[in-house]
């Protein structure tokens, strides 16, 4: 079993990062730092499919897991994506059981679900056995949804029965805004209903995942003092955004500090 499935299945506690620009340069960067897995987003950015193939092989160049969201419970949406072979993959707003059934069964081939046959990348191009690939490794991909309503929390209690997911993702800005709160992820409302979810989660056996951008240290401790084992936070845009602002401050400081300097006589 992959070593990052194998954490979420065992409740252990696994890392991740955020990708959202286009340049595959950032996975492989991004790949090699140590991270668990890469979370390759098509849902908010204009990533496409040639930009998104271009990430998967940087980041199996540096040897890190790639998960990617797809923009919608949409079994066409994921069809391409399955075929270029990421790790796993993530189902944005899951609301039913029936809905999760839908998004699993498109990542299983018949008799166990619908997905077409076709695959390309996931399958070296056809130089790797595609009857392993249908039968093992098919099998062993990532399977993750987005916990964002109200209405998927009140249904937990038989989403987690459905055996596929290795991992329910709070996404926990639309689940603030499903009762009136958007962006309030940090009050009682949500909380609590976070609390509740994960309560129903934990009970289930699944592993409960939460997705920032943030660097934040307090906010992550917060997700994690929870009970959230698997975590994705930063992004390559906070990165370079917070990197360049600590480095300007350095600058400005060193002016203000030093305003008689040499050069400036």
């Amino acid at each position: 079993m992959n070593a990052t499935k194998e954490k979420m299945r065992n409740l252990e506690f696994t890392t991740g990062t955020h990708v959202l620009l286009a340049d595959p340069c950032i996975s492989e960067l991004c790949g090699s730092i140590g991270f668990d897995f890469l979370w390759i987003d098509t849902e908010h950015t204009p990533t496409d499919y040639h930009i998104l193939v271009q990430h998967l092989i940087a980041a199996k160049a540096s040897g890190c897991d790639t998960l990617v969201r797809i923009p919608w419970n949409d079994p066409v949406l994921a069809k391409r994506v399955l075929e270029m072979g990421p790790t796993g993959i993530i189902f944005p707003m899951v609301n039913t059981p029936e809905e999760l059934d839908k998004a699993m069964k498109c990542t299983l081939y018949p008799p166990l679900g619908n997905r077409g046959f076709g695959p390309l990348r996931a399958v070296n191009y056809a130089l790797d056995n595609q009857e392993v690939y249908i039968n093992k490794t098919s099998l062993e991909m990532i399977r993750c949804v987005q916990i964002e309503s109200k209405t998927a929390v009140n249904n937990l209690d038989e989403m987690v029965k459905n055996p596929w997911v290795d991992c329910f993702i709070f996404g926990p800005c639309d689940l603030s805004g499903s009762i009136g709160e958007l962006f309030k992820i940090y009050e009682k409302p949500t909380g609590n209903l976070i609390d509740l979810a994960i309560s129903r989660i934990k009970k289930g056996g699944k592993s409960a995942g939460i997705s920032l951008v943030t660097e934040d240290p307090e906010q992550i401790r917060y997700w994690y003092n929870k009970g959230i084992n698997v975590i994705s936070c930063g992004a390559d845009t906070t990165y370079i955004g917070n990197g360049g602002k600590r480095t300007l401050k350095i600058l400005k400081d060193i002016a203000a500090q030093e305003p008689d300097a040499g050069w400036s006589k």
